[in-house]
């Protein structure tokens, strides 16, 4: 979530000058509102700041949540909305950003044109798999289709070569499911297998609507296919180990390997010219190999028919569109469709997401805030350079190399300074043909990118998309526009709620650095060891404390956390804090007691803490959440880290016998 901030706020805006001294800007400290004051901050402090808001917080029917966090996405998209509507309203010059994200809009929302055409424009694709007459030609179609953003039993990307990051290489993952994640299809339980007969349902009525006959037959074989292929799955958890994660080999090899996949025909179907591939999770390939072989070439088609018309969906005429909703439902207790142009916004930003960032940020980014996050990110440096100086178990050697790592993090803040662009003709009147044709450019632009240097410009995620994250093959932390804003960041309001607020998320992403997957990347990117194996012996043992005690906390009752999987996540939510709150005491305000709507500085941090956690879930998306998402849910991502922070104890008179407190000796710090 993999995934704001306002500067020091003793650094005073000179918003104009008078007799050589500036003025100062209007301060407005945010209110914390909603708390509830019978439940003791020691015993739940996330519930006592959030509790109330949760009671009256209503979920819409189109949407699986409401708060902060990536929920602040909602309203971020009716401000896209209203730069699309008033764009695809007005002629503008061909190949123009404002005719291609206008046009695409505009393609999306004539309903009428998209339901009258039903599944025609899917139908070449089914004749193409019914042509199919030997493993051959099916692998040369699997691997044409991915270059029309259709994926089914190969899923190849291009990123950089973990032992040499200076170089792009091809690398290929596990792929071939439907459901969310392998363990769907074993673990028995009434919440699961709910998600299975829905799915099950799923590709039944998709194989009626294109006019099978034995569609529920039909759907039973694609699903066993399924089944067999995740038996091979690496586990999530097992995902996040890295060296295992990587394995390069020879093609050469891998024809000898996997006569059946053939992987010198389909690295020419995909116009890939190496002589090696990273092989993420070989056990697949192997799977898929023998699959080949022992499943019969009309199930395979059934398979292929199956991904294909999931994979478009949702660009298809209405009951194309119910059925994937029906099956998502189950998964997100979401109870409506969302309207079309909410949909369309979504596409929009996730398929030309940089055009129409553009207008995005000239329209809605304040270019103060992003100097004032690249200040406040810099400031954090240094208070995270202290904090490694002062580790009392980590040798000089390794803080050496810790430390250059930490300046050799690179910064991006609000927007790229070098914009992506898009080699693609947009028309009003062809939906359909626009995403598919998108679908292609995405990859004519990475392909480009084989076997040459990462480029250092490019973004992962859109400007006006409310999130940030840490890339450790970049070694580069990112900020979009998006995030910077409340309760993130507020340029007006004072230190402790940006300091809790953006500030924990700095915190967040510079710890990633140095979490359990990024403590293995050095400080170019490349996966190798850079500690003292001392040092990195009680390393692990820290964030083994931390899956510990991650694992004891629930959620819906009894629903256990994986310590596991969100070790990473948890390692730098609670570094986050630490180093956030040792900036915010270089401050005025950090240095002050001054009380402000009753609460002293110390605590109105943490309230903030709090307050841009503040999430309510459905209890299916929750459920889901959980078994699949590498962050802890927001109640655990404030409670977690503040009992073991003991500047938290003090602020709030936290003592024992209450439900969160820790001995001092059991409070974990790592970095």
């Amino acid at each position: 979530m993999k995934y704001s901030f306002a500067l020091l706020f003793i650094l005073f805006i000179c918003i104009s000058c008078k007799k050589d001294k500036p003025i100062e800007p209007t301060i407005k400290p945010v209110v914390f509102d909603g708390i509830d004051a019978t439940i003791k901050p020691g015993d739940d402090f996330f519930s006592h700041v959030n509790k109330n808001w949760l009671e009256n917080a209503i979920i819409a029917d189109d949407q699986v949540g409401v708060g902060a966090y990536r929920f602040l996405n909602i309203p971020q998209q009716e401000l896209l909305k209203n730069i699309l509507d008033e764009v695809s309203q007005e002629v503008h010059p061909k190949g123009s950003i404002e005719q291609m994200v206008g046009d695409f809009y505009a393609s999306g929302m004539d309903t009428i044109s998209v339901n009258n055409r039903g599944m025609k424009p899917i139908q070449p694709i089914l004749d193409r798999i019914e042509a199919i007459n030997d493993i051959s030609s099916m692998t040369a179609f699997v691997a044409t289709q991915l270059t029309y953003g259709d994926y089914s039993m190969l899923s190849p990307f291009i990123s950089p070569d973990q032992k040499n990051s200076s170089l792009n290489i091809l690398h290929f993952y596990q792929a071939g499911l439907g459901l969310p994640d392998r363990d769907y299809y074993f673990i028995d339980n009434p919440s699961v297998e709910q998600i299975q007969d829905a799915y099950k349902a799923f590709l039944t009525t998709v194989f009626e609507l294109v006019g099978d006959k034995n569609a529920k037959a039909h759907a039973a074989i694609v699903y066993t296919i399924e089944k067999q292929l995740a038996e091979s799955h690496k586990t999530r958890i097992e995902l996040r180990n890295v060296q295992e994660n990587y394995n390069k080999l020879a093609v050469s090899e891998l024809d000898q390997k996997h006569a059946n996949i053939g992987w010198s025909n389909i690295l020419n179907n995909l116009n890939m010219d190496v002589d090696s591939v990273d092989v993420a999770q070989p056990a697949y390939y192997d799977k898929l190999d023998a699959m080949l072989a022992s499943v019969s070439l009309e199930d395979w088609k059934l398979f292929l028919k199956a991904n294909s018309i999931g994979s478009h969906c949702n660009i298809l005429s209405k009951p194309f569109q119910d059925a994937a909703f029906e099956y998502s439902k189950v998964l997100s207790g979401q109870t409506e469709q969302q309207p079309r142009a909410k949909q369309m916004v979504r596409r929009v930003d996730r398929q030309i997401g940089f055009a129409l960032g553009q207008l995005y940020v000239k329209r809605y980014f304040n270019e103060d805030a992003k100097k004032r996050a690249l200040e406040l990110v810099e400031n954090f440096q240094r208070v995270l350079e202290k904090r490694i100086e002062n580790l009392d178990w980590m040798s000089d050697s390794t803080k050496l190399k810790a430390k250059d790592k930490l300046f050799a993090i690179s910064k991006k803040i609000g927007y790229p300074d070098v914009w992506r662009t898009y080699d693609v003709s947009i028309s009003r009147d062809q939906f359909f043909e626009n995403v598919v044709a998108l679908r292609k450019d995405a990859y004519k632009y990475e392909l480009k990118q084989l076997n040459k240097p990462p480029n250092r410009d490019e973004w992962g995620t859109t400007p006006s998309t409310v999130t940030a994250y840490y890339n450790p093959s970049l070694n580069e932390i990112v900020f979009p526009a998006g995030i910077l804003q409340a309760p993130y960041f507020d340029l007006y309001a004072d230190d402790a709620a940006n300091y809790g607020g953006i500030g924990m998320v700095i915190g967040h992403e510079f710890t990633h650095a140095f979490d359990d997957q990024g403590a293995q990347y050095d400080k170019n990117g490349n996966v190798t060891n850079w500690w003292t194996e001392n040092d990195y012996t009680q390393f692990k043992a820290k964030t083994q404390q931390v899956i510990d005690q991650y694992n004891t906390f629930t959620v819906l009752d009894s629903i256990h956390l994986k310590g596991a999987l969100t070790v990473g996540e948890n390692t730098a939510d609670n570094g986050g804090i630490a180093i956030a709150y040792d900036a915010f005491k270089l401050t005025a305000q950090g240095q002050d007691t001054t009380k402000i709507g009753g609460y002293t500085p110390d605590q109105r941090f943490f309230l903030s803490i709090a307050n841009i956690w503040r999430v309510k879930m459905r209890d299916e998306y929750l459920r889901n959440y959980v078994a699949n998402d590498p962050h802890s849910p927001p109640k655990w991502r404030v409670n977690g880290p503040l009992m073991n922070f003991t500047p938290f104890y003090e602020a709030f008179d936290v003592q024992p016998g209450e439900t969160n407190y820790r001995k001092e000796e059991e409070r974990i710090k790592i970095w």
